[in-house]
């Protein structure tokens, strides 16, 4: 793609009964189609928003956004846009503190509204077409950009005509509002939706980790479920009420979907300036009303004719020659060379404790250092090489065990995220300072910790009721899964209870239902009301028979996986007939 953040189109505010006619049309067919076949209307046919009378504005106000769309598959092919992307293309890479914002994102919602299911390639594929991913992740080292990423002004030529509502405290602009940030919130909407992602007790539209939370909370709203096609193309249209955006947002989505991979942060081009008017580059700040204009000189009056000098009063009709300046004595200053900055001498541990993950899973922490100098100031352009040690079988994403950073200005070294591998166990992750004398290199300790499951179901239709001293008739199944897959290898904890109410308390009865463990010892040394077990390949559990002593009465059965996954079953013993 030769012009990959080049083009740019313009958006004013939707009118209602534009927007309305939108949602009316995905209402009632709920199909992409409908939505892609309806035109989008043009700035001049949409009154301003924000008039009386007229619907809140978009997150965006309408500004304009980057329109190129994901690459095809092959070179020269005519491929539709949701053909597979070509694994590690460029265009697939996201900037890693950008993606961590996403990824965070959506963990944070899922906890918090887990009907939503906003999906962090959602939120990516937004965060590529309003801002090109905070500018290809030109961010410092709290996921702030150095400058504020600004829309046009929302004056109504062109866009929505949207008056200030933060007297410039977002925007610096005190006529007119402008999109701000990475997820190009406008003012007011950011004041209703703003949200603090990375627990700073700020509410920042510039910081990546507060804009992509405070975008999955918008999308989610009007309890929405993203997978659903309706709720989802509602969530994208109320952000820019386009149909030009809508398809645009969805290419990206479904692109991402397929396949994205992380790269440095600032090692993407930043997107170019929009060729059009309107933009995230800064606009000229509008001219105040009674601001006075220089007035330029006034061609049709002449000039008033100089006197001629009078004879003998010293003058000459000769005209006298300039001045001359006389060459300089000393040769003008030159600039010093630049000086090279001093070498880094150590490393220091920037995490906060033992890093620590379930078998399977992405850890929530990435290892990271800080390079310093022997004056302990940070060291830029340091090389730090992070190894991984151990039997775990864990990775840094893509696979890798070896992975080389190199420091910014703050002297910050921040290796991959780390990918649990499925054997729990102990870790470490060497950080070594290449290009000295002798390489320093600090151990950073982790832990692959048993896989878990956060939800347990049952998948048998056995009758849970039996007579006193018989065994109960077939064997209690049931399925772990996280995040909606199957979780194999987990431990889980079944435990025969006392009574049918909670009250009759957790501890394992001393009466009732058992099970037997496996040996030659006679059955009633074999007895047990509690044991554990463990997930098959595909999270499958099956119980072993439960047989029953001479008490009657009602009992419970609590499964408990790790992770906190819990089904419990209540179990019937009667008198025999």
């Amino acid at each position: 793609m030769a012009a990959l953040f080049g083009r740019r189109m313009r958006r004013g505010a939707a009118s209602t009964a534009v927007a309305a006619a939108a949602m009316a049309a995905l209402s009632a067919s709920g199909a992409p189609s409908a939505v892609g076949e309806q035109p989008a209307a043009s700035a001049a046919e949409r009154p301003s928003a924000g008039a009386s009378g007229q619907e809140d504005p978009s997150v965006t106000g309408d500004s304009p956004y980057h329109t190129d769309l994901p690459p095809l598959k092959g070179p020269g092919r005519n491929d539709p846009p949701d053909e597979t992307p070509a694994t590690g293309s460029a265009e697939s890479g996201i900037p890693a503190t950008v993606l961590d914002a996403y990824r965070k994102a959506e963990a944070s919602l899922a906890a918090s509204n887990p009907r939503c299911r906003v999906p962090w390639e959602l939120l990516a594929a937004i965060g590529k077409v309003e801002s090109g991913h905070a500018r290809g992740g030109r961010l410092d080292t709290n996921g702030t950009t150095p400058s504020p990423i600004l829309g046009p002004v929302l004056n109504g030529v062109g866009f929505a005509n949207i008056s200030d509502t933060d007297g410039g405290a977002y925007d610096g602009d005190t006529l007119h509002d402008r999109a701000v940030g990475p997820m190009q919130f406008i003012p007011q909407t950011w004041e209703s939706w703003g949200r603090d992602g990375n627990g700073d007790g700020r509410r920042d539209p510039n910081n990546i980790y507060d804009a992509a939370l405070a975008a999955g909370s918008y999308l989610c709203a009007h309890d929405r479920d993203l997978t659903v096609e309706r709720d989802l193309h509602q969530a994208i249209l109320g952000y820019n009420r386009s149909q030009e955006y809508l398809r645009t947002v969805l290419h990206w989505y479904d692109y991402y979907r397929k396949g994205a991979h992380e790269v440095p942060d600032g090692s993407q081009p930043a997107p170019g300036a929009p060729t059009g008017s309107g933009g995230t580059t800064p606009s000229p700040a509008p001219v105040r009303p009674g601001t006075p204009s220089p007035s330029p000189t006034n061609p049709g009056k002449p000039t008033k004719p100089t006197k001629p000098a009078k004879p003998g009063d010293g003058s000459s009709s000769k005209p006298t020659p300039p001045p001359t300046t006389p060459p300089p004595t000393t040769p003008p200053p030159t600039t010093p060379p630049p000086t090279t900055p001093a070498p880094a001498t150590r490393l220091v541990d920037l995490g906060d404790g033992a890093l620590s993950a379930p078998a399977g899973e992405r850890f929530a922490e990435r290892p990271a250092v800080r390079a310093e100098r022997a004056d302990k100031k940070p060291a830029a352009q340091a090389k730090v090489r992070f190894t991984l040690t151990g039997e775990t079988g864990t990775t840094f994403e893509g696979g890798a065990t070896t992975v080389t950073v190199t420091t910014k200005a703050d002297g910050v070294a921040k290796a991959p995220a780390l990918l649990a591998g499925g054997k729990p166990g102990a870790l470490t992750v060497k950080a070594t300072l290449l290009g000295t004398t002798e390489p320093v290199t600090l151990g950073l300790r982790g832990e692959v910790t048993a896989p878990r499951a956060d939800k347990l179901v049952r998948t048998d239709e056995t009758e849970l009721t039996c007579e006193a001293g018989a065994t109960f008739e077939g064997r209690i199944a049931l399925t772990a899964t996280r995040d909606g897959q199957a979780a194999p290898g987990v431990a889980a904890t079944a435990t025969v209870l006392a009574g049918a109410d909670p009250a009759d308390g957790e501890k394992a009865a001393d009466q009732g239902p058992y099970f037997l463990t496996p040996g030659d010892e006679p059955a009633e040394d074999r007895r047990t009301r509690e044991l554990t077990l463990t997930t098959d390949a595909k999270g499958n559990l099956l119980l072993p028979e439960l047989h029953t002593d001479d008490t009657t009465g009602t009992f419970r059965l609590r499964v408990e996986t790790t992770g906190g996954a819990v089904v419990v079953l209540e179990l019937k013993v009667t008198d025999p007939a």
